[in-house]
């Protein structure tokens, strides 16, 4: 066995990340224009989170990434765009918990997948140990934002829905309809080239 000199300077090993993991490079693959808070939060706790959370095959992976991309308009947002005029159109939501004035801008969409309402904030806050109906404005942290939708994915049961590469499915299941499936479909195609 021959061991260098503590002095040496050959070429360090080139390490490379497993073909699932997700990188700071690997999501500016999928959203170039993504914001380096938002890529970096995302991919500084993406693999550990998405392990203990089932989203942990190519598919998953996949389609979770297509949705966030799509949803945080190319990860360069974790705040719905409009402003209070905009979130007005939640105000009074019973189905969405917003009973109090001001609900509707209070709990606007925050974070990847735009947790919206009161009641949901209350639900998701307190399934990730954060009091976001008190501190509403946390959905909208990076890391907070990729609890909250690790957390809304196994709760509606998302997984058998990518597992069945069913992307009109995954999209009714995250925003309750058929908003942007022409683009969730490409950037789901876009994914399949990055991770491999």
């Amino acid at each position: 066995m021959s061991m260098r000199a503590s002095g040496s300077t050959g070429p360090l090993p080139v390490t490379t990340a497993p073909p699932l993991a997700v990188t700071r490079e690997r999501l500016l693959r999928l959203a170039p224009a993504g914001t380096g808070v938002i890529v970096d939060g995302i991919a500084a706790s993406f693999d550990r989170l998405a392990t203990s959370s089932g989203v942990s095959t190519r598919l998953r992976i996949c389609h979770f990434l297509a949705q966030a991309a799509h949803e945080t308009d190319g990860l360069r947002t974790l705040d719905e765009y409009g402003g209070p005029a905009w979130y007005a159109r939640y105000e009074g939501r019973r189905d969405l918990g917003n009973m109090e004035p001001g609900d509707g801008v209070r709990f606007h969409g925050r974070g990847i997948f735009q947790l919206t309402g009161r009641f949901n904030y209350r639900r998701f806050g307190a399934l990730i140990g954060i009091d976001l109906e008190a501190d509403p404005e946390r959905a909208a942290e990076p890391a907070a934002s990729l609890a909250i939708a690790f957390a809304y994915w196994r709760e509606r049961g998302m997984e058998a829905a990518a597992d069945a590469d069913d992307i009109a499915l995954v999209t009714r299941l995250v925003n309750g309809g058929s908003n942007g499936l022409a683009e969730r479909t490409r950037l789901l195609a876009l994914a399949r080239t990055i991770w491999r």
